[in-house]
C-alpha cells in the first residue's frame, strides 16, 4: 500500500491545489458557511484518522453536560442508513455508526444524532421540542458549510500534521495551512514525561498563531477490562487475544506490552464491519480484549468471551482548557 501511495505522488499537487482553493473560497466568502445562534464546537483533524476524536468528544460531554443540554452530531461513518437519525432504543452500530453508538451507550442524558449533511443535522436538532443548547460536531473540521463557533484541532504526537503532506501519498485531508482555523490545537497521545522543552519545540514546529492555544494530552487507561457483566484487573489477565479495528493501535499495544501482558494481536481496518466468518474465527480465541469502539460492534455475539479496555484523555493545564471552553459557552 505504501508503494502504491508513493507511486501516486504526482497526484499530490493536484489534491493540494483543489483543497487549498476550496478553503480559499470559503475564507473569502465566495462559498458560504452558515452560522447558528447556539454554541457549536467542532472537533476534528487534518489527517485521515487516529488522532483521538472520540475520547475528546467524550471529554467535552463530561465537561459540559451537567450545565447544558448537549447533542453530538456525526456523519455516522459506515452506517447502513442514510439521512438524519436521532438515536433511540432501536439504534445499533450499524444504523448510526460505531462511535455515535458508543456515545449513546455511555451517556444517557444527551442527544446523539447522525447526518452526513451537517447543516440539515443541526437544523433537525434545533427543531426538536427538547431544546438543545450545545452541539458537538464530531469529525467535521473539513465541513466548511457549517461555521462552528469554536474549533478544536487534534494532531497525534507521533504523527504531527507538520510532518505530513496531503493525500494520496500523505495522510492530510487538506493543506497544513488549514490549521489556522483552529481556536485550540491539542497534541494527543503524548508519552508520559514529555518535557517542557519538547512542548516548546512542537509549538514552534506547528507554527501556533498568537490567537491560538496549544495543549497536550495523553491516554489514561482504566485499571480493569469490562464485559457486559464482569470486570477483570489488567495486571492479572491471562494470555488473551487483542482485537482492534482502529486507525492506530500502537499506543494500546505499547501500553499492554509495558504491563508485561502476553497476547496475540488480530488487527483489522478502522471501523471494520465484522463478518460471520470473522466471528467464527474469534469464537475460537478464548479471552478477547478489544477497544470500546470495536466492542459495540462485537458485543451482540454471545459466542465471544469479550472485554473492552476503557480509556479517557487527560489534558495538561486542564483547568485552563476547561475555562476556555466554558467561557465560549457564555
Amino acid at each position: 500500500m505504501k508503494f502504491i501511495r508513493t507511486l501516486l505522488f504526482p497526484v499530490v499537487p493536484i489534491y493540494y491545489l483543489v483543497t487549498w482553493l476550496r478553503n480559499w473560497l470559503y475564507d473569502n466568502g465566495i462559498k458560504s458557511s452558515k452560522a447558528y445562534d447556539i454554541p457549536i464546537i467542532c472537533v476534528g483533524n487534518l489527517s485521515t484518522g487516529g488522532t483521538g476524536k472520540t475520547p475528546m468528544i467524550e471529554y467535552l460531554i463530561r465537561l459540559l453536560f451537567h450545565d447544558k443540554s448537549i447533542a453530538t452530531l456525526s456523519r455516522g461513518y459506515k452506517r447502513i442508513t442514510e439521512g438524519f437519525i436521532l438515536a433511540d432504543e432501536s439504534a445499533t452500530a450499524d444504523t448510526i455508526g460505531d462511535e455515535p453508538f458508543q456515545f449513546f451507550r455511555k451517556f444517557q442524558d444527551i442527544k446523539v444524532a447522525v447526518d452526513s449533511n451537517r447543516q440539515n443535522g443541526i437544523e433537525q436538532l434545533l427543531s426538536l421540542k427538547d431544546k438543545t443548547e450545545v452541539i458537538l460536531l464530531d469529525d467535521a473540521y473539513q465541513h466548511r458549510k457549517v461555521r462552528a463557533g469554536f474549533n478544536i484541532l487534534l494532531t497525534a504526537y507521533h504523527h504531527l500534521y507538520s510532518n505530513d503532506i496531503v493525500l494520496p501519498t500523505g495522510n492530510l485531508r487538506e493543506p497544513r495551512s488549514g490549521a489556522k482555523r483552529a481556536n485550540i490545537i491539542v497534541v494527543t497521545k503524548c508519552p508520559d514525561g514529555i518535557t517542557h522543552r519538547e512542548k516548546e519545540a512542537i509549538k514552534e514546529q506547528l507554527k501556533i498563531r498568537s490567537q491560538q492555544q496549544l495543549f497536550f494530552s495523553h491516554i489514561d487507561y482504566a485499571a480493569n477490562v469490562i464485559s457486559v457483566d464482569n470486570q477483570l484487573p489488567i495486571h492479572a489477565l491471562p494470555k488473551f487475544t487483542l482485537v482492534t479495528g482502529i486507525a492506530n493501535s500502537s499506543p494500546l499495544t505499547e501500553f499492554l506490552n509495558d504491563k508485561g501482558l502476553v497476547f496475540d494481536h488480530m488487527e483489522y481496518p478502522d471501523h471494520y464491519s465484522y463478518k460471520p466468518s470473522d466471528i467464527e474465527v474469534l469464537s475460537q480465541k478464548g479471552l478477547i480484549v478489544t477497544t470500546e469502539k470495536d466492542y459495540v460492534r462485537l458485543s451482540n455475539n454471545e459466542s465471544l468471551d469479550l472485554y473492552y479496555l476503557p480509556i479517557e484523555i487527560k489534558i495538561d493545564r486542564e483547568e485552563e482548557f476547561n475555562k476556555t471552553l466554558t467561557s465560549f459557552m457564555v
